[in-house]
């Protein structure tokens, strides 16, 4: 079975203090757009929204 090339693996950045989180696996024929997940993020010690980094 061939493997998925429209899945890419993406990294996000916390908006509150700019770390990047961790790579998160994402569809880029399906969402086209930057994503945005809510994730914990260490240094902030908190959860915060996280974006797609550029």
């Amino acid at each position: 079975m061939a493997k998925n090339e429209n899945r890419k693996e993406v990294t996000i950045k916390c908006t509150n203090c700019g770390k990047e989180l961790r790579p998160v696996s994402k569809n880029k024929k399906n969402n086209p757009e930057r994503l945005e997940l809510k994730r914990y993020c260490a240094a902030c010690h908190k959860h915060v929204v996280a974006k797609e980094k550029k």
